[in-house]
């Protein structure tokens, strides 16, 4: 490939890149793919698709050399290597995937369009630390291989970014490694180049600190070096004799893992708690594992005191990803602090490279399964074994196909539920924002709050002063948030509504003359059809019940309650009798009284008179007296009509009848609280609950309570009681 578009170094690197490639996918290309791709690439530079990029690195070495990775330390792949190699002219435009397929095949095309796919994602500029960018990542992969083509190429670009000129690009990069890749490669069981990426990243981001330990370690390796000989000689003595088949393995923890300890413990290198690592690996039958571990730990603790503080057994319960060892800290020669690891072959691969053969993947059921998956995918990541890449070609990535992940301009990235609209994000961004949306701009075009979003949207909300929530809006969410919020917001609206009605009828009633009594009020509403006592006054707020002629029908009412039969009791236990009164002596009194005959009453119901109350008389126009109580807001109005049929009345003596009283109780909206006071009415034995409505407001609670009793005293003691309960905050009589 002569072209003045490579330097003399850069035609070597790729001479010998590719025939590496070609030697190590011998079994696996055809000359065909060989000459394809030559053509393709060659094709690319000619016609400029295929130039240095703004930081003068050039794409066709990068991404040989991140081929040529994956081939070395993942797997020899066709389909992953021609794909890495074309991805990058399928996204400039020079290829399609359509091309790709044609060419190919599918396998090959569905990995070009997963990578086109996740490059779009950094245009977003969301903050790739975000685990729910890991999570659109591995949604927009729709292949696991994507993912781990994405993971080698940013080592491979990593590996070639050392001091580069321009500063803020490394630490772009570096930060991306860091926070987004090393934790992907953690999960793959990539262990080797997540430490790579780790160290890389400290050494450009923090490269004072790199150099000061890689330095500090390079002084000390002849002595570290003895140290360990020293250290592991009587354990390998023991092993010997114990007739043990082992390998051991002596290291100093990576640059990284030292500095985060440095930084954790607040100590220097010198004071870095267990700086050394021994790793002993037993070759043993699976079945025999874990008493070969426990033996060889017996062996090194007899040997060396164990810090027991630091013992982490993850042989009787292996990690969530399949990690399987037997970890402690011993004190060494020095008072140093050594971290011994014992584990078998079998879990010292699975540690290395991956789960062992001859598992299948068989789908993901739930988000805590997710770990569980990328971790199981490890087994695929064995280096050199045959088919194994075979095993994850028709893997499903629909990990979160019942999430949906959205950006906002400022790239920040939000989770929420599979269908959420633009008005459930809304919502869930803040409430205000959710009650004042109009709709929103959905990369840069403008959508319906009811437009269902899609990962990766960027969505902008475009909100109004005087938008509201509306009833249907609850047809166009699906997340609880944004439905609970809604009908607060109505609720809230109504109350504030329902208040100004009320007040509104009040005032008109006042200007009226009219009497406002509370019970007669709540039974007329009812009368009208309204369950509910605020949706009333609603209709009045909004104009679709008229005032007047509200205040007319209630009028109505009242008159037709005064005169309505509230007892099927004949007139046989009152008389009107002649009594001498200490205010006018000559007036007639009505008495209600025992065995008395010969006069016509009726107790009316609008106050519910009981025994002990000052009553007094009107006589209807059928001839019948109406008993009323004396401060009863009906027979107000009748003295000023009507102040000549009006007749002094009082008791005489019990009734050996129960009468009914309505009670208004106000108190905490409390559960348990109804049940209360029903169970205390209850234990009264001369009292009975005949009805009772409830209504919810704020908090709290009104109702009202219709009770038959013995008296008025019968009455005040149930309400003392009442008064009592916790919660309950006022008891009138109405």
């Amino acid at each position: 490939m002569n072209h003045p578009y490579f330097t003399r170094e850069e035609l070597a690197q790729v001479q010998s890149m590719i025939k590496r490639l070609i030697r190590m996918l011998d079994s696996q290309l055809t000359v065909a793919d060989v000459n394809q791709v030559d053509r393709i690439l060659r094709g690319a530079v000619s016609n400029g698709h295929y130039v240095r990029d703004k930081y003068g690195l050039n794409p066709v070495v990068r991404f040989l050399r991140t081929a040529l990775t994956l081939t070395e330390n993942i797997a020899p792949d066709r389909s992953m290597v021609i794909a890495t190699l074309l991805f990058n002219l399928a996204r400039s435009g020079y290829v399609t995937v359509e091309n790709v397929r044609k060419l190919f095949g599918e396998d090959i095309a569905k990995l070009v369009k997963g990578l086109v796919n996740v490059s779009e994602l950094y245009r977003k500029q969301a903050a790739v630390e975000d685990d729910n960018f890991h999570k659109l990542l591995l949604s927009f992969a729709a292949d696991i291989r994507v993912v781990i083509i994405m993971i080698v190429d940013r080592l491979a670009l990593m590996r070639e970014i050392n001091l580069h000129e321009d500063e803020k690009f490394v630490r772009e990069i570096s930060t991306e490694s860091r926070y987004l890749y090393a934790p992907l490669a953690h999960k793959l069981g990539l262990y080797g180049i997540k430490s790579e990426l780790e160290d890389l990243s400290l050494k450009y981001l923090n490269r004072k600190v790199y150099n000061q330990i890689a330095r500090k370690l390079n002084e000390t390796k002849v002595n570290r070096d003895k140290y360990i000989a020293d250290f592991v000689k009587p354990i390998k003595e023991a092993l010997d004799k114990s007739g043990l088949k082992y390998e051991m393995k002596g290291r100093t923890k990576s640059i990284n893992s030292i500095w985060n300890k440095m930084v954790k413990q607040g100590v220097d290198l010198n004071g870095v708690y267990d700086l050394f690592a021994i790793r002993i690996i037993l070759d043993t039958p699976v079945d025999e594992e874990k008493k070969a571990c426990w033996i060889a730990y017996s062996i090194v603790t007899d040997i060396y005191m164990a810090n027991v503080s630091r013992l982490r057994d993850w042989i009787t319960i292996p990690k969530s990803n399949g990690y399987e060892s037997l970890h402690i800290t011993v004190r060494g020669p020095e008072d140093k602090w050594v971290e011994v690891q014992i584990r078998t072959q079998r879990m010292d691969e699975v540690a290395e490279r991956g789960l062992a053969a001859h598992w299948r993947y068989k789908g993901v059921k739930s988000e805590g399964e997710i770990d569980q998956w990328m971790n199981n995918v490890r087994e695929v990541l064995e280096a050199g074994v045959d088919g194994q890449m075979e095993l994850i070609r028709n893997m499903n990535m629909n990990l979160y196909e019942k999430e949906v992940f959205v950006f906002t301009p400022k790239g920040d990235l939000f989770k929420l539920r599979q269908g959420a609209t633009v008005l459930d994000f809304a919502f869930h961004i803040h409430t205000k924002i959710g009650c004042r949306c109009t709709g929103a701009k959905i990369d840069g075009k403008t959508q319906k709050i009811n437009y269902v979003l899609k990962s990766g949207d960027t969505v902008e909300i475009m909100t109004s002063s005087t938008q509201v929530p509306r009833q249907d809006w609850l047809n166009y969410v699906v997340t609880s948030k944004a439905r609970n919020k809604i009908k607060q917001a109505i609720n809230e609206a109504n109350l504030k509504k329902a208040e100004i009605g009320r007040e509104m009828l009040t005032r008109r009633m006042k200007n009226r003359k009219v009497d406002s009594d509370d019970a007669m009020l709540a039974k007329f509403i009812k009368k009208q059809g309204f369950k509910n006592i605020n949706d009333f006054y609603v209709e009045l707020h909004d104009r679709n019940l008229d005032v007047v002629a509200t205040i007319d029908q209630y009028v109505e009412f009242m008159k037709r309650q005064t005169e309505t039969v509230s007892s099927h009791e004949t007139a046989e236990n009152f008389v009107l009798v002649s009594k001498k009164s200490d205010e006018q002596e000559s007036d007639d009194i009505l008495v209600i009284g025992e065995n008395v005959k010969g006069i016509n009453y009726k107790l009316s119901k609008c106050c519910n008179p009981i025994y002990g109350d000052r009553i007094m008389g009107f006589i209807a126009s059928d001839g019948a007296i109406k008993i009323h109580r004396s401060d009863c807001g009906n027979l107000k109005h009748l003295k000023e009509k009507y102040p000549y049929r009006i007749i002094k009345s009082e008791w005489s003596g019990r009734m050996g009848k129960q009468f009914v009283a309505t009670l208004r109780v106000v108190g905490q909206d409390d559960i348990g609280i109804v049940a209360n006071m029903t169970s205390l009415i209850n234990k009264e034995g001369n009292a009975m609950l005949r009805n009772i409505t409830i209504n919810s407001l704020d908090g709290l609670f009104e109702g009202y309570l219709v009770i038959s009793v013995d008296s008025l005293d019968h009455l005040d003691e149930l309400m003392k009681k009442m008064r009592s309960l916790k919660g309950v905050k006022e008891v009138q009589r109405t």
